[in-house]
């Protein structure tokens, strides 16, 4: 275990040891255990009940957060001609085709999310080893391989989010920032759990969501009552 510095200690003694909290309690709580200069996320992490090594049991899909991330997203798109300049005028940070895929097997990888037409693919496929384990491949299930570029990007930069579990079934997200405040942190996290919810794969068996926790970029776990995790 790395040693952990005084404010991250102080931190967490504010916490109430074993106690599962509500979502409000503890998005009310994140403020009083944030301690960075700067404004921090508030993430997310929902370990579930799947084995994401069989194929019926990957969890993956994207979710429209009500507020969105706090976080401008740098959306890259693959098109060429109408679709291009479709891409540009929604608001893409980046447009190509063959001079992006040759700029990313160069290494360079300055941007957060990629859109594609379908009839890009056979070209973006060769990026599929780079981009694959980034999260960063165009996929249909997250609307990211489509025709309506245009809804594709603004959808992005106002907030929706892609989300799949790791290998050890567990799905990191962020709900946005401090300063969102307890109202719309909590729009947010329910819109994220639903989400969640929503996609859970025909495979997975017995309890779904095992464990939820919060927490700030710097700060400590929070715990969450997996029972309130959703709207009642």
């Amino acid at each position: 275990m790395p040693k952990r510095g005084k404010k991250y200690s102080e931190a967490v003694k504010r916490l109430e040891e074993g106690r599962l909290y509500e979502p409000r309690e503890a998005l009310d709580l994140i403020p009083q255990l944030t301690y960075a200069k700067f404004d921090e996320t508030v993430d997310i992490a929902m370990r579930l009940g799947v084995d994401p090594r069989h194929a019926d049991q990957m969890v993956r899909g994207s979710v429209m957060l009500p507020h969105g991330t706090g976080k401008q997203a740098r959306v890259l798109v693959f098109a060429r001609g109408e679709k291009a300049n479709e891409a540009r005028e929604a608001g893409a940070d980046f447009v190509g085709a063959e001079d992006l895929v040759e700029k990313i097997q160069g290494g360079w990888l300055d941007f957060d999310r990629a859109v594609a037409t379908p009839d890009m693919m056979s070209l973006v496929g060769r990026l599929g080893r780079i981009l694959g384990p980034r999260g960063l491949m165009p996929n249909p299930r997250t609307g990211t391989v489509t025709m309506d570029i245009t809804s594709a990007v603004k959808e992005i930069i106002q907030g929706k989010v892609d989300f799949r579990t790791d290998r050890a079934g567990i799905i990191h997200g962020r709900i946005g920032k401090v300063s969102f405040g307890t109202d719309k942190l909590l729009d947010n996290f329910y819109a994220f759990v639903e989400a969640i919810v929503r996609a859970r794969p025909p495979g997975a068996r017995g309890q779904y969501i095992r464990s939820v926790t919060l927490s700030s970029t710097m700060g400590p776990g929070i715990p969450i009552d997996v029972s309130k995790a959703t709207r009642q």
